[in-house]
């Protein structure tokens, strides 16, 4: 009994570790675009993030009881040594996917690792295949595109209804909108990713016959997984960060406050659905679907494929790793250790490697060198080209500053006034 209690806790730790590399993972979901347009300082933004996830994680537990009872067969002879397999490699995918600065999906890296050490651990009727279809699977597929979808078409409902009004006139609201919508994706994150980590907690302490099953998570557990997200929030994951602001496509102030308010409504109805769902893949979505809607918007596609390739690769990879670490978990207490010394080592190097090319809250907002224009960006110009005139002139003004050139001025009622001559 005192080598089970042990293992819980270890479990629970391990768990705690997991939610905050959940939270610097997905700070990029809700601040990313209010930080690249300038809406919030870097600092500030996370700050509040932080707050909100917390808060977010006591408002309810739907997507807990289908982690602890839905996906993983709780009765099938689950072992806290398979939770924490599964942890693990869940843990180094997101690790390695943070080093690229890709945004990955943290909640799917913890269903593939839970899948891949109870197979190996248990076997197939350890795993509930209907519930990971309808409420893993499915929404993975969905999601991207109804938020995207909803994020373009409120793009260019937004940039309609302020088409006769001036850029200056609507900075201050848009600026209000985009706070106001981070924090409710922040909230909803809340909601939704801070209870994997409570489902994961609850799910340790059936197995160890601490609680009962089909129980809900204890307001402990609750507060623990809360504060273990938003810490990991407020630290940001930074690299990430920089991919979604700036690397998918260049946000103004219009898409961001579209793409934050289109995924927060995502995430919020499949939170009340008990729909495990990944926010990133909600939040990288809305984000492409944002550059879709304004018009001459670039979405740069060789990032938005990295992406997509690293989402399909999420559930297999972070399965074959638990795989390999429930084998190892299974072979007793030295088992159990060789997989923990092998896990702080992999998470070690990942962080000396992170410092070769450090990215912080100071150089955040450096964009990626521009993409050539591929078949389809040269597709969609077609169809909707870039403004021309005036705007083209104004957004070309900066740069021909920075160069040393006088801008251009194709109307002579947009050229600046000259001195009066002087007189003796």
């Amino acid at each position: 009994m005192e080598h089970i209690t042990l293992l819980i806790g270890i479990v629970i730790v391990t768990a705690l570790v997991f939610d905050f590399t959940n939270g610097f993972h997905d700070t990029a979901n809700a601040m990313a675009t209010t930080i690249s347009t300038g809406a919030l300082r870097p600092k500030t933004a996370v700050a509040m993030s932080a707050g909100l996830n917390l808060v977010g994680a006591f408002l309810s537990v739907e997507v807990a009881k289908t982690i602890s009872g839905g996906i993983i067969d709780e009765s099938s002879g689950i072992r806290p040594e398979v939770i924490f397999a599964g942890l693990v490699g869940a843990i180094i995918w997101n690790l390695l996917t943070w080093l690229a600065g890709l945004p990955s999906s943290s909640s799917h890296a913890l269903f593939g690792g839970l899948i891949g050490a109870t197979l190996v651990s248990v076997g197939t009727h350890g795993v509930h295949g209907q519930a990971v279809v309808m409420k893993v699977l499915i929404p993975a597929v969905a999601a991207p595109f109804v938020a995207g979808l909803a994020s373009m078409a409120a793009t260019r409902l937004t940039y309609r209804l302020a088409r006769n009004r001036a850029e200056a006139d609507t900075a201050k609201g848009y600026r209000a909108g985009q706070i106001a919508s981070a924090a409710l994706v922040s909230l909803a994150h809340g909601t939704n990713d801070a209870q994997k980590t409570m489902g994961v907690i609850t799910l340790a302490l059936i197995t160890g016959g601490v609680v009962a099953p089909h129980s809900d998570p204890p307001m402990w557990v609750i507060a623990s997984a809360g504060l273990a997200i938003a810490l990991g929030t407020y630290l940001g994951g930074w690299r990430i960060i920089r991919t979604m602001g700036k690397g998918i496509t260049d946000i103004q102030p219009p898409q961001g406050f579209a793409a934050q308010t289109g995924a927060a409504a995502t995430i919020l109805a499949s939170s009340h659905l008990g729909f495990a769902l990944s926010t990133t893949q909600v939040c990288s979505g809305a984000v492409m679907g944002s550059g879709l809607g304004r018009k001459g918007g670039v979405v740069r596609w060789s990032t938005a494929g990295r992406m997509v390739v690293a989402w399909g690769l999420t559930l297999p990879a972070a399965g074959l790793v638990s795989a390999g670490a429930a084998f190892l978990a299974d072979q007793g207490t030295w088992g159990v250790t060789t997989v923990a010394v092998l896990a702080l080592a992999i998470g070690g190097g990942i962080w000396a490697a992170s410092r070769r090319k450090p990215v912080d809250h100071t150089n955040v907002n450096e964009g990626p060198a521009a993409e050539p224009a591929g078949v389809v960006t040269t597709a969609l110009q077609t169809v909707a080209p870039p403004p021309a005139g005036p705007v083209v002139a104004a957004a070309t003004a900066p740069a021909a500053a920075e160069a040393g050139v006088a801008p251009t001025h194709p109307d002579p009622a947009q050229s600046p006034a000259r001195p009066a001559a002087a007189t003796s």
